[in-house]
């Protein structure tokens, strides 16, 4: 594990600042994601910008949290669990979709199920789905392009759960009570 600095607006990369800042004006703070992935402006602009095209894609919020979930949950991501936890619950989710997909419990819907078994069949076959999983999302009443938004949204999770598991990202305080360790077997 590799230590990290918890950069600042005042300590962070020139190139690093306006995008704190922006976190700043959001959330009242710098998110320690942030904080960590201010020292390359590159991963952060990065970051942000995949963000902003999840959130334009044409999943439902509802779709957006089984997928960020669901990658969160299987990349075992310590940070970005209770993150996304926090969001859904900003955001009004179920709760009984959210304790299923932290809990990697059957989802109330087939749909969202279809989806979830979509996104761990793109993350466990690196893009190589089988037909039988394809088939099973396109019958659930998704297509082509939820497939590639989709990709969008793997993408970004790529970014922020490999930074936290290579810089043991702290969770920050506001997290906390969503704190989550995964499933031991």
């Amino acid at each position: 594990m590799v230590t990290a600095t918890l950069h600042t607006l005042e300590t962070a990369p020139e190139a690093a600042k306006p995008r704190l800042e922006e976190a700043i004006k959001t959330y009242g703070m710098v998110p320690n994601l942030y904080a960590v992935m201010a020292e390359s402006p590159s991963l952060l602009e990065g970051y942000f910008q995949l963000h902003r095209l999840a959130e334009a894609s044409g999943f439902s919020p509802e779709e957006r949290t089984v997928v960020w979930l669901t990658i969160n949950v299987a990349n075992q991501c310590h940070y970005c669990v209770p993150a996304h936890t926090m969001i859904a619950q900003a955001e009004k989710i179920d709760t009984a979709i959210i304790d299923a997909l932290r809990d990697e419990t059957p989802l109330p819907s087939d749909r969202l199920e279809a989806l979830r078994s979509f996104a761990l069949a793109i993350r466990e076959t690196h893009g190589h789905p089988s037909e039988a999983a394809t088939a099973r999302f396109i019958k659930a009443g998704y297509d082509n392009k939820a497939m590639m938004d989709l990709l969008v949204i793997y993408a970004q999770k790529i970014l922020s759960n490999f930074t936290n598991s290579l810089f043991d990202t702290p969770l920050d305080a506001p997290f906390q009570v969503f704190a989550w360790e995964p499933a031991t077997e």
